[in-house]
């Protein structure tokens, strides 16, 4: 009776029963409740210390080791932007114009560019190596130079002349010095390996074409697999100048040297308006009736604000009309030397491509003498028949007074290999008249 007593429903499992149970436990016992996914370390991953070369306006580098959110209040830049120079993830060359900041991605070269230093990534790479180096050089021999400079304008001041060189392009701002090394390290590093290439791949084609076998062809293959992938990045870095250039909003925000100066004179301007304020509310204590008309003094004092306002809007246009000009100066350099390699593996794909006709015209005329010679051979064949079916006819089992002449069979032979041999110059004629084969 005990076992006809059973509930209808059935039980619940012990996973269902025992969730909130061992959650709660989970909970106070401090373990996390996905034993599968390890959450913390993931955030502690994308927080973790990264180190960093800092290279300043000097010429002077240092390492430093500050983590994600660290760089980003820093530098002023979104988590989407530090993503670009993340080793672990693979993105095109980009190069990005922020308020701050320009953020560069060329090949090897993944940096940070502000107005007083630039951060690289610590890799023991030697183009990132070689790129710290000639950026400290540049910024060194720079700063020899503007002292050269600067005592040549004060001599040429005392002696009144005008110093002309002072706009060469030796003395461009810091955050356009980086830029021009960045530019050069990945140029020249596209260009080396487009140079490789050609080296490798013209003594490939040419063995390739005069003997076609299936170890030449497999390293054409594998040549023209690293062709295609060098040629796309080649075309993305100068699709991304070429952008830059048409862009001037783009350019002009790049300029974080006169970005800074103007932030700082608009701060000091705002100080110095402040502190004349309250002196002038210390001068003058009496009250002013609000129906009089203003003093001579304050109508003057406006008509020069307003008129050294628009000097310095007049001044802040032409120096970005300026700034714009030389940075598109720089991009336009290095475009064309970009341009020139994507020519190179431009003239060198269309090589492979010719050599890849050439060798095709080879196998359709090997294929078209192979048809050919079984033309010839299927026209032979049939000429053969011939005799199989004389053959066949005499050998019946019928009496025929030919049989009893001695030389019947002499003249039978001889009489089919003649008409054979007509039908078979017949065919040839027949061939070379249709110009089906080249006799």
């Amino acid at each position: 009776m005990a076992d006809l007593k059973e509930p209808l429903l059935p039980r619940k499992p012990a996973s269902a029963v025992n969730l909130r149970e061992i959650s709660h436990n989970a909970s106070a016992s401090g373990r996390p409740p996905f034993h599968g996914m390890d959450v913390s370390g993931l955030k502690k991953r994308g927080q973790s210390i990264r180190s960093w070369i800092c290279v300043d306006t000097a010429g002077n580098s240092g390492v430093i080791e500050v983590d994600k959110f660290t760089m980003m209040r820093r530098c002023d830049l979104p988590a989407r932007d530090l993503r670009l120079l993340d080793p672990l993830f693979v993105y095109p060359s980009t190069i990005l114009g922020r308020e701050k900041a320009i953020v560069v991605n060329l090949e090897q070269i993944r940096c940070i560019i502000t107005a007083d230093e630039v951060l690289l990534l610590n890799s023991l790479d030697n183009y990132v190596l070689q790129y710290v180096v000639e950026l400290q050089r540049r910024l060194r021999m720079a700063g020899v130079g503007d002292s050269w400079q600067s005592d040549d304008a004060n001599m040429n001041r005392r002696r009144g002349s005008r110093n002309f060189d002072s706009m060469s392009p030796d003395y461009l701002p810091f955050e356009f010095k980086a830029l021009e090394v960045a530019l050069e390290a990945a140029c020249t590093f596209l260009d080396s390996q487009a140079a490789e290439l050609e080296i490798e791949a013209y003594p490939l084609l040419d063995e390739l074409t005069s003997k076609i076998s299936t170890l030449n062809l497999e390293r054409v293959r594998r040549l023209k697999s690293r062709l295609v992938a060098l040629t796309r990045r080649v075309q993305k870095v100068r699709d991304e100048i070429e952008q830059l250039m048409d862009d001037d909003g783009d350019m002009a925000e790049m300029y974080l040297t006169e970005k800074k100066r103007r932030m700082e004179l608009s701060l000091y301007g705002e100080q110095s308006l402040v502190s004349y304020k309250s002196g002038d509310a210390h001068a003058f204590s009496a009250p002013v009736s609000p129906v009089s008309s203003p003093p001579e003094s304050r109508k003057l004092e406006k008509s020069l604000s307003v008129s050294r306002s628009r000097h310095e809007s007049m001044r802040s246009s032409e120096s970005a009309s300026e700034s714009i000009e030389e940075l598109e100066m720089l991009l336009e350099a290095y475009f064309v030397v970009i341009d020139s390699t994507l020519n190179k593996l431009t003239s060198l794909k269309e090589y492979i491509e010719d050599t890849e006709d050439f060798i095709n015209i080879q196998l359709d005329n090997v294929r078209n003498q192979l048809i050919q010679f079984e033309l010839l051979l299927t026209t032979a064949t049939f000429v053969v028949a011939i005799f199989g079916v004389v053959a066949g006819v005499f050998g019946m089992n019928f009496s025929v007074p030919l049989f009893k002449d001695k030389g019947a069979f002499k003249w039978v032979l001889t009489i089919t290999g003649v008409a054979g041999a007509i039908i078979f110059c017949s065919f040839l004629w027949f061939y070379k008249y249709k110009r089906l084969m080249p006799l």
